[in-house]
């Protein structure tokens, strides 16, 4: 039965994970009339409804999650052993899935993934950027990229960028009309540009150290920008202080379009590492990008 129904099972575990047929069927290139006929004549073959189907949403049934955790670590297993195969025969293949956060994939992956991609024309790399805190196994991710220091602890975690720190930088009129904070505690009397933190949903607050002591404070101001990009040319335009990579101002800084201040205050954060589960065991896929994003190669 389980070998006469395998493609079938493979596209009910598409449409289960995604929640969704229209979008399942995006991903397996069918058509959504294709993908919704194969789950009908699963269950009819089955004798049991797997899915749940509602104007608004799809989700598996308890019968659908028992088939599902069955199923997902025998075809992981698969994978794994038929890319050990392949990777005997001198090429590797395979799907890899990761999550990071923007300034990562800017400044990190993206200049590491593209001779890594044309290095091996035969995996296949989808990179979701994301800034909130995202959980790996839930969602089904290879591996993730974050801050060393946020790393859980049961994540087996691979340095692959080196230490950096965020600085807080204005415009040098902004600065002129509103003055120079010489302490954190300063910009309340300050218009600052916040970031809104995905996952918990409140703004992020800046991050500063001195004398072995950390300090959090909560800013205000007129723009909430999510965009990396869009907070420093706000902040080139005058519109207010921001706390961003200072990696990427460098140029700004060189340039004189922005200042820095509160440099005293700026700690050095442990730079961002590869992490993935420590139970999993990785396909020569993962294996390779691995070792092409590890720090210092």
């Amino acid at each position: 039965m389980l070998k006469e129904n395998f493609n079938e099972l493979q596209l009910f575990l598409a449409v289960a994970r995604e929640r969704s047929f229209t979008r399942a069927a995006s991903k397996l290139g069918v058509s959504q009339s294709a993908l919704s006929h194969a789950i009908k004549a699963l269950e009819e073959r089955l004798n049991m409804r797997l899915l749940t189907r509602t104007t608004r949403s799809v989700a598996p049934t308890e019968v659908g999650e028992r088939i599902i955790a069955c199923l997902e670590p025998r075809l992981a297993d698969l994978e794994l052993a038929l890319g050990a195969i392949v990777q005997i025969n001198g090429t590797a293949t395979g799907n890899l899935r990761l999550s990071a956060g923007e300034h990562a994939v800017r400044s990190l992956l993206w200049p590491k993934l593209k001779p890594f991609l044309k290095a091996h024309p035969q995996i296949k790399v989808e990179l979701v950027v994301d800034n909130g805190f995202v959980d790996i196994v839930a969602g089904r991710f290879d591996g993730g990229v974050r801050l060393g220091e946020s790393v859980d602890k049961d994540m087996v975690a691979v340095r692959i960028g080196p230490d950096m720190r965020m600085v807080v930088v204005g415009a040098p009129a902004y600065l002129a009309s509103r003055g120079t904070p010489q302490t954190p505690h300063e910009l309340s009397h300050h218009c600052c540009i916040n970031m809104r933190l995905p996952t918990a949903g409140g703004l992020y607050h800046w991050e500063f150290e001195q004398g072995g002591k950390a300090l959090r404070v909560r800013v205000e101001g007129q723009l909430i920008l999510n965009l990396l990009g869009e907070r420093i040319e706000a902040a080139e335009e005058g519109l207010g202080l921001a706390c961003v990579p200072e990696d990427m101002v460098q140029g700004a800084l060189g340039a004189g379009t922005l200042v820095q201040v509160l440099a005293d205050w700026c700690p050095t954060f442990a730079g961002y590492h590869l992490y993935y589960p420590s139970r999993k065991q990785h396909t020569p896929a993962f294996a390779l990008l691995i070792e092409a994003l590890r720090h210092g190669q």
